[in-house]
């Protein structure tokens, strides 16, 4: 019996020896618990750091004397020290990874028991990632689920599921007791909670091989899970039962490429933090669902680094049912610590390792500390640690260093190379010797170009083509299996990082994942549906003499046709990147057909469009030689006067004090307009929202919801040069996380609301200036309903 305890926790915000300081001092609190709201801007460790308590009062049965009895906590940062009623139980010393604690010899059954945590939140320089500086804030808490687990006295410890093939399950099995006259069973079931195979065998710790099994893959499109639901029987009696998740799936690298199921497939993903503003570390199943659903659908992703350490299981279980790979690591940032701390990070290891293995999500582990210098000693631990504790995935580590040394299966590189005017990455003669072995971008971009949402708008394109360009090279040079880049959404940092405020705008989203256009180059690389997003506003303002030179399509159509004020100007098909599945459209003609309006004579007509796209590019006081010869010969030839050419010029280049013109591109599908978009000045705003979530549920866990917050122009595009201030508001049983006025940045902005432990219905209104309020509602249910 595993039961959540996360509700009525007692919280002391400074750690007191005092046994009556918990009654008199603590405030009630629920978990996932952050100590302490974290400020969007100019966070600080000192924001969460403290030596923090928590404590939890819970009824032991009577009936569980005759059982065992364990506490399991899933994530507490950092080192935890754990007493039940007032004796110490345990210690771990690992804010990432999972813990369980026996109790059974040290409970009240039939009475009250008080569960008591003290937990060190600081950069303690004994445990990784500590003992240096770290480009990212570590916050602190109990910041994941906390779980009583009863189990029989003879129990299933741990099952690990591994497929060797598409249709054969390897079952390594370890039962904590005596087994004698039982049997272990095996009901393996598929998502209708069908029995497909079922099997009985003599019980005992080893390996248990099931064979030509009827069952689907799981793969990328179609991510097919099953429940295994292993029995100890005795006799008619069911002794303890243990599920786990099943995805039968293989992975492979070759020298070259990556593999799922004997299919190449280039790994096209971004590293993650798992943090939100205001929460830290403290987001809810709900949050970390929404974010591997953002990855997938919104962000074309078909997998994520989760840097730079192992995140929480509903994350990774929500990837498990998108199908999303995963490349996970243990915790660290470049600092190698003394003995006792690689003796930590071997631990790390073997945990991560231990406790992820079931996901068929994750493919590759990563057993070095992210960006650390060449330790072959220590590697070669970490490396057998994992191969110890699951045989059937490889090994990674990533490294920033060219030639260094390679303990892993696989060499992950951070590619920082690229600056827009060159190579997107270097060549893979001149990342490794190892050439037998495959090669993965682990980071590219990130801090080497660093994007706000409110940046100009040319410096927000050249952030996505940067992107574009290191997919691109990797691709096409056949030597690179993947590319991860930096990062899916902007974080807080230390001060030694990031901008003046302490954040790095290193995301293709903010903090809040609202898109940057660097985000549509990624969501244009899925089918699923049609994606068609303009690099630019086109407003005469954002370029110099008002010459709008180009503007980039990210889109997954064939083509894209442009037109002003409904009159055709020109169809538009890749030119660059032809190595992505759907490159980037560069439009860089605005007069096109246009010219056609004037009725001159072919020949004219494209003498005429020829000098007018020369000015449009270099404007008119820097035309090129044969240019303004062609324009000599056009006006002796057509009897055309310099007053004409000014005319033309005004028209249909500069623009100014014309009527008001609207764009408006069709991406093109098989011949078909399938999406549109328009681009006109305008100035009626609105606001839109998207909602993770509408139902919310209350129970043993509070539920939340995140609400990104776009303010939009008249043609629907993000008004990114806006910075109003919002002002939020609930009704019913739900509460903003979070401030009340916030202020959009570069049009967008975002908030989270939770449940209150009642259900009903609620409402958040939105109110910001210029615009019509937004009312949303939820629906707050009991779990279970």
């Amino acid at each position: 019996m595993m039961e959540r305890i996360d509700n009525d926790w007692l919280f002391l915000n400074s750690w007191q020896d005092d046994e009556d300081a918990f009654e008199r001092d603590g405030i009630k609190v629920r978990l996932p618990h952050c100590p302490k709201q974290i400020p969007l801007h100019d966070a600080s460790p000192d924001d969460y750091e403290g030596i923090y308590g928590y404590q939890k009062i819970f009824m032991a049965e009577e009936s569980w004397q005759r059982q065992r009895v364990f506490v399991q906590f899933d994530g507490a940062a950092h080192i935890a020290d754990v007493y039940c009623n007032g004796k110490p139980v345990g210690h771990h010393a690992c804010g990432y990874t999972a813990f369980r604690i026996e109790l059974t010899d040290v409970l009240h059954y039939g009475s009250e028991n008080t569960l008591t945590v003290k937990l060190d939140a600081t950069e303690n320089p004994s445990v990784p990632p500590f003992g240096f500086v770290i480009d990212y804030l570590t916050y602190g808490g109990i910041y994941r689920d906390v779980w009583l687990d009863v189990r029989a006295k003879t129990y299933l410890k741990d099952i690990y599921c591994a497929t060797p093939d598409l249709t054969s399950m390897d079952a390594l099995v370890q039962i904590d007791g005596n087994t004698q006259d039982m049997e272990l069973s095996l009901s393996l079931r598929n998502d209708k909670d069908e029995e497909v195979f079922a099997k009985k065998a003599p019980a005992g710790n080893g390996h248990f091989r099931y064979e030509d099994l009827p069952v689907k893959p799981w793969d990328l499109d179609h991510p097919n899970l099953y429940t295994a639901v292993f029995s100890l029987i005795k006799g008619e009696d069911i002794i303890d039962t243990k599920c786990i998740s099943v995805g039968f799936r293989t992975v492979h690298f070759d020298s070259e490429s990556f593999y799922l199921n004997g299919e190449k497939v280039f790994l096209r993903g971004l590293n993650r933090h798992q943090c939100w503003p205001y929460l830290g570390y403290a987001g809810t199943a709900s949050l970390q669902k929404e974010d591997v659903r953002i990855l997938k659908e919104e962000l074309g992703c078909n997998a994520v680094r989760t840097s730079h350490y192992p995140q929480s299981q509903d994350f990774v279980d929500a990837c498990d049912r998108l199908g999303l790979l995963v490349f996970t690591e243990i915790p660290g940032w470049q600092h190698i610590g003394d003995e006792k701390w690689k003796q930590q990070a071997i631990t790390n290891t073997e945990d991560m390792v231990v406790q992820y293995r079931n996901h068929p999500s994750i493919f590759l582990w990563g057993v070095r500390i992210n960006e650390s210098q060449d330790d072959d000693d220590f590697y070669q631990r970490t490396n057998a640690a994992a191969h110890a504790m699951d045989p059937y995935r490889p090994t990674s580590g990533v490294r920033y260093l060219q030639n260094s040394s390679l303990l892993e299966d696989v060499y992950a590189f951070n590619d920082f190379s690229h600056d827009g005017s060159d190579a997107g990455c270097r060549k893979k003669k001149d990342v490794t010797k190892h050439a037998d072995h495959a090669l993965l971008i682990s980071e590219a971009n990130g801090h080497m170009f660093s994007t706000k949402a409110f940046d100009p708008q040319s410096k927000r394109e050249e952030q996505a083509l940067r992107h574009a360009r290191v997919l691109n090279d990797a691709k096409a040079d056949h030597q690179h299996a993947g590319v991860f880049q930096w990062c899916m959404f902007d974080y807080a940092t230390h001060k030694d990082f990031g901008s003046g405020d302490r954040i790095c705008y290193h995301g293709v989203m903010d903090a809040f994942r609202n898109p940057k256009t660097a985000a549509w180059l990624y969501a244009s690389q899925q089918d699923d549906h049609p994606v068609l997003a303009l690099s630019s506003s086109m407003d005469i303002g954002d370029y110099p003499a008002g010459r709008i030179d180009h503007v980039y399509a990210f889109t997954n159509c064939d083509s894209v046709r442009l037109y002003q004020n409904d009159v055709f100007v020109k169809e538009f098909k890749p030119t660059e990147y032809e190595a992505l599945e759907h490159p980037p459209i560069r439009m860089d003609d605005f007069i096109g057909d246009l010219l056609k309006q004037e009725h001159f004579a072919p020949k004219q007509e494209e003498l005429i469009h020829d000098c007018l796209l020369a000015a449009q590019h270099d404007g008119y006081d820097h035309l090129p030689a044969h240019i303004k010869a062609k324009l000599v010969w056009v006006m002796m030839r057509y009897h055309m006067s310099f007053q004409d050419g000014v005319k033309l010029f005004s028209k249909y280049v500069g623009g100014w004090g014309g009527s008001t013109v609207v764009w408006r591109a069709d991406g093109i599908k098989d011949g078909k307009a399938v999406i549109r978009v328009k681009r006109a000045p305008g100035t009626k705003l609105h606001l839109h929202t998207t909602v993770s979530a509408n139902t919310l549920y209350e129970g043993d866990v509070y539920d939340m919801a995140s609400v990104r917050i776009q303010l939009m122009d008249a043609c629907d595009d993000i008004a990114s040069y806006i910075q109003l201030p919002i002002a939020l508001s609930t009704e019913g049983p739900l509460e903003i996380v979070g401030p009340h006025l916030a202020t959009l940045e570069g049009g967008m902005s975002g908030t989270y609301v939770k449940t209150t432990g009642q259900t009903g219905n609620a409402k958040l209104r939105i109110v910001c200036e210029q615009c019509e309020p937004v009312e949303i509602n939820f629906t707050i249910c009991e779990k279970g309903n």
